[in-house]
């Protein structure tokens, strides 16, 4: 029988109803309304109720009743030593592609752990299987109205599933979103694409298959398989090409004129690896159906340059205004270049500021765009974008948020940096200075002897950072 785990609490927030409520850390929770607490889904529904009962043991040992009237939906203040409230569940697949059977050895541990758990679904936005999901999940999900929850597909052919997740059991666990469509649990949906295994034909498949979910499935974004230089005994998946990646997107592409001509939507996305592989134009706005899938690379650097451009016009437009504002701009030259003059850098103009950005290859040529028009509206700063080859996994992988700081220190420490070092927050642990390969940021900044700066994923926080405004 499972061990039952011990909801307590870690911190009761100041002014907060359990604060005046008398709870306080040390104090555990037993029951809310006489319903005991599984996980941290369970205690979220809970206390959604404008009445409550909550059945606590004091840190002395004592059991309390405790009767409170609130706001529907109003929360507690608490915050538990298990955030989750309950064991991770890992993941019982062996897919051909997953990335973390292509990590090198003598990592932390926690980066070797796979998870499917359908409540960090709701919890942070990843994707399930659906293969590690019971009825006692699917009745809770659709109880408690859990939504949205994001399934990664891989293929609606049952059979092609099986043998992509090394599951038996694999596409009888599609019928599980039967279960949810005709609950109205709403989903979004991933398929991890696949060279010579779950493309072309099978891709045109499983989007036919998808579609008739539709509405409740919102989404459904199509992403490259992602392939690190450790796959020695592993599947033999090969890279897609440039060539590869226009015909996935003339799939794509016409799958969305369908689905929009059909249903009013896309439906159907391609991630922003395959306009920078096929090197196309990435869609406009309107083409992402409100940006569903940021957190799995569809959208990102169209949202991220609309929100620069925003931002650009709006500091334009304030510095006519703001004296201390414009002050700070007109010392990085601001109005200095001629209307007529080209979108480069005089070389005799000596910069007030020097900044430096690394990222991964995939978003280095907008970035080195975006930095081309900062420095041209402002010519006494001067901003160094470095791509960073990512050695640690190998070439192919391009993304920001794998790369390592012993590559940043490796690849930087002979350029110059100037007074700021502007880094990406993906590429860090989450809540934490250390990047994958556990050097924290510190480290970085003793190597190379410079101060650093984390950018979130926002195009409007990198012009601020970059001009070194504080625009709140």
């Amino acid at each position: 029988m499972k061990k039952k785990n011990l909801h307590i609490i870690k911190e009761v927030l100041p002014g907060s109803i359990a604060e005046e409520c008398g709870m306080e850390p040390g104090d555990t929770i037993l029951k809310i309304n006489n319903e005991e607490i599984q996980d941290i889904l369970d205690y979220r529904y809970l206390i959604q109720e404008e009445e409550l009962v909550i059945t606590v043991l004091s840190k002395q040992g004592e059991e309390v009743e405790v009767e409170i009237e609130k706001d529907f939906d109003e929360d507690l203040g608490i915050e538990f030593e298990n955030a989750f409230m309950d064991d991770y569940r890992s993941c019982s697949n062996k897919c051909i592609f997953c990335f973390i059977d292509q990590m090198p050895p003598g990592m932390r541990e926690t980066l070797y752990f796979k998870d499917d758990d359908a409540r960090l679904s709701f919890l942070q936005g990843n994707y399930v299987t659906l293969t590690n999901m019971s009825e006692e999940d699917i009745n809770r999900i659709i109880r408690f109205h859990l939504e949205p929850i994001n399934i990664s597909f891989q293929t609606m052919n049952p059979k092609l599933r099986c043998k992509m997740l090394n599951n038996r059991f694999a596409g009888e666990s599609l019928k599980k979103a039967d279960r949810l469509f005709e609950a109205g649990i709403t989903m979004n949906g991933q398929i991890v694409l696949c060279k010579g295994v779950n493309d072309k034909k099978e891709l045109d498949y499983s989007i036919e298959q998808l579609m008739k979910y539709i509405p409740v499935l919102e989404s459904v974004s199509v992403v490259p398989v992602g392939l690190s230089k450790y796959r020695e005994g592993l599947y033999p998946l090969k890279p897609f090409t440039k060539e590869d990646a226009k015909q996935v997107l003339v799939q794509i592409h016409g799958w969305q004129a369908h689905c929009m001509a059909a249903f009013g939507t896309h439906f159907v996305h391609a991630s922003d690896e395959w306009y920078l592989l096929a090197e196309e134009e990435l869609p406009a706005e309107e083409n992402y159906d409100g940006y569903l899938q940021l957190e799995n690379g569809v959208g990102m650097l169209r949202l991220f340059r609309n929100e620069f451009e925003e931002a650009y016009d709006y500091i334009k437009e304030e510095a006519e205004y703001d004296s201390i504002l414009s002050k700070k701009l007109k010392l990085y030259g601001y109005g200095e270049r001629k209307e007529a003059e080209v979108l480069v850098v005089d070389e005799d103009v000596k910069p007030k500021r020097i900044v430096s950005v690394a990222t991964g290859k995939s978003a280095y040529d907008m970035l080195s765009e975006l930095s081309a028009k900062i420095m041209h509206e402002f010519p006494k700063i001067q901003i160094n974008c470095y791509a960073i080859r990512n050695d640690f996994f190998g070439e192919q992988i391009t993304v920001s948020g794998l790369i390592t700081g012993g590559d940043l220190i490796a690849q930087l420490e002979n350029n110059e940096l100037g007074e700021v070092l502007l880094l990406p927050e993906n590429m860090l642990k989450c809540n934490e200075d250390v990047f994958l390969d556990d050097v924290t940021v510190s480290a970085v900044e003793k190597a190379l002897q410079v101060k650093t700066d984390i950018v979130k994923s926002s195009g409007q926080e990198f012009l601020y950072k970059v001009l070194d405004i504080d625009m709140k």
